[in-house]
């Protein structure tokens, strides 16, 4: 078997680790939250914000900027996590997540990030949202992108596949979907709730230029938002089949870590050790 290329750097896993142990943090610091989600998104909201994203961290209204959306506004922990690895935020602020006047709350909020595009949680809606943006920055020929994520669950909103009708018979070739495709829900499977196959074959009847990676590789990554920014004259989705939980052995592929979860004590430094957190890390779960 030929020796497998490795296209982007080693440090990339580091700061995912990272993140996954912010975001344990996060919540059990906050008493709620929701890991499973949050947990499987993290190397693509990586890779976006170290390495795809075109934006000013010291100036978040400049005009050009490339735009990101989390539809998935439950999983705002893996956004803040990726806000303090590229130097938005500081990692102090992120112990008042969901805490009363503080700036990082539980769904997104542009009156308090003013680095945050778009208020999410009303699942279907950030979708909206992005592709509005994208028409706005074609209508000004800007060289802008607009990349947005959902939920699997959340393609059980009718709202998104108007948007995917509307955004293909736009060509909006500068709007990059990312579905975190984690095949579980608040309550269940996706599969026992409301089935999604062939999803891939859906996006291609709505003549979407449709990608499916394994969400967790960084090559794979790379190589689908390179093919997004290549792809002349309609829109493109990343199906990114992902782990819910990602990362904690007793939170993978199981439903009841979606949230909004308490973490206790022990199940937290449990997961942080999987982690390989330093022991000043630990020291600090209270």
């Amino acid at each position: 078997m030929d020796e497998k290329i490795i296209l982007v750097d080693s440090d990339l896993e580091a700061q995912a680790e990272k993140m996954r142990r912010y975001i344990l943090k996060m919540i059990y610091d906050a008493g709620s939250g929701h890991p499973g989600g949050s947990l499987s998104a993290v190397e693509v909201l990586a890779y976006l914000y170290e390495k795809e994203l075109n934006f000013q961290p010291s100036n978040p209204e400049w005009t050009e900027r490339d735009r990101f959306v989390l539809s998935k506004g439950h999983a705002c922990p893996t956004l803040y996590a990726a806000a303090v690895t590229c130097g938005i935020i500081n990692v102090e602020d992120l112990s008042g997540f969901r805490k009363i006047g503080a700036a990082l709350q539980g769904h997104p909020d542009v009156r308090k990030t003013p680095w945050v595009e778009a208020n999410t949680g009303s699942l279907g809606q950030g979708f909206s949202v992005a592709i509005g943006m994208a028409m706005g920055l074609q209508h000004k020929k800007s060289h802008a992108r607009v990349y947005v994520m959902l939920g699997d669950g959340e393609l059980q909103e009718g709202e998104v596949w108007e948007g995917a009708m509307c955004a293909a018979h736009h060509r909006l070739s500068n709007l990059c979907a990312i579905i975190d495709y984690n095949k579980m829900q608040s309550d269940d499977l996706n599969e026992n709730i409301m089935q999604f196959e062939p999803l891939k074959q859906k996006w291609d009847a709505f003549n979407w230029h449709t990608i499916e990676i394994d969400g967790h590789d960084f090559n794979q990554i790379k190589a689908a938002f390179s093919s997004a920014k290549s792809e002349a004259g309609r829109p493109t989705v990343i199906i990114s089949h992902t782990i819910k939980g990602k990362g904690v052995s007793y939170m993978e592929g199981s439903p009841a870590w979606h949230g909004s979860v308490k973490l206790r004590k022990n199940e937290t430094l449990s997961a942080l050790k999987e982690l390989n957190a330093p022991s000043h890390e630990l020291e600090e779960i209270a």
